[in-house]
């Protein structure tokens, strides 16, 4: 698919970072896009920029609130967006919803860890699922599929419990590798992509949180603040004397520097992806960060998950874990 003008998208987690930025490139080359997301104010700042940018003729962008793991809300998502698109076939499915969280088998809640891997994987299932037969009425079709570097390394480092979100990226990556041979097999006009992305300056470690709270509040709720107080308390600092406001001021600000200190901006990397996908790439890497670390694990597989290695690879490859491991919301 060398051009989206004229095309039907799905972009799910439209709402904020690479899902936003996916969208506006999309509506500025022509294609109509439908989003879902769990927050309508997010999307409805996704439609002002892409408004803003300027909408082509014949080009159009919904919005539907939409939970990804749930499959009875993407069923409806699906109806509402060919009903407002007046359309019966899809070319192009984002599967791009995701949440962290979900640290330890041992220490985190079960209903938490669930949440994070029911919506990073079981959002890209079920999308593949639900949106299956609009796209195989299309005479061209493309499924992107977002699993991570964390897919092809589940750790966030040696000191780091990481267990939901690598199990479902990695389930994300062997889903859409076994689609190459079985799109080909029995829907060749139909291709897919898996996108590992490094360290994206997107809204991710903020929504996290809100998503497995329940809330669009940016201010923390008293559970949320016992929570933090243990994850920094595992991690060996005292905050007995922390008061709540400073607890809360914390957490904003690893959230802030997650998005503005990283390497590749959610715009930048939404043109990566878009690219693969003309490229007609099965496997498109995002970031230089997820280059060298994708060579440094195939390099050496059996020394991935030793010290020596994560720091050696903080030093090629730029990972920086005291901004990722912060902002993890378990």
């Amino acid at each position: 698919m060398k051009d989206f003008a004229g095309k039907f998208a799905v972009v799910t987690g439209g709402g904020t970072g690479m899902g936003r930025e996916l969208a506006r490139q999309l509506i500025a080359e022509g294609c109509s896009v439908a989003m879902c997301d769990v927050s309508q104010k997010n999307m409805e700042r996704t439609i002002a920029l892409a408004t803003a940018d300027g909408i082509p003729q014949g080009a159009k962008i919904t919005a539907h609130v939409a939970d990804v793991s749930d499959e009875a809300q993407l069923i409806a998502f699906r109806d509402e967006a060919l009903k407002a698109h007046d359309i019966d076939r899809l070319h192009l499915l984002f599967n791009n919803a995701g949440i962290g969280g979900g640290g330890s088998m041992i220490n985190t809640d079960r209903a938490e860890w669930e949440r994070t891997f029911n919506v990073c994987w079981g959002g890209v299932y079920f999308g593949v699922r639900t949106f299956l037969p609009a796209m195989l009425k299309a005479d061209e079709g493309h499924i992107i599929n977002t699993s991570s570097v964390n897919g092809f390394w589940a750790s966030l480092g040696p000191n780091v419990s990481h267990t939901a979100y690598a199990a479902a990226k990695f389930a994300v990556k062997g889903f859409t590798e076994a689609l190459v041979t079985d799109l080909r097999l029995t829907a060749p006009h139909i291709k897919c992509s898996v996108v590992m992305p490094g360290h994206i300056g997107t809204e991710i470690a903020a929504n996290s949180r809100k998503v497995i709270a329940g809330t669009d509040e940016d201010t923390l709720s008293a559970e949320e603040l016992v929570r933090a107080r243990k994850r920094m308390a595992s991690a060996g600092v005292d905050v007995s004397a922390i008061p709540d406001e400073a607890i809360q001021a914390m957490v904003t600000e690893q959230a802030r520097r997650f998005h503005d200190d990283a390497p590749m901006t959610a715009a930048a990397a939404a043109t990566v992806i878009l690219d693969g996908v003309k490229a007609d790439r099965w496997r498109i890497l995002v970031g230089d960060d997820a280059e060298a670390l994708d060579k440094m694990v195939r390099a050496a597989p059996e020394q991935a998950y030793e010290p020596e290695f994560y720091q050696r690879m903080a030093a090629e490859a730029g990972w920086r874990l005291g901004v990722v491991a912060g902002n993890r919301p378990d």
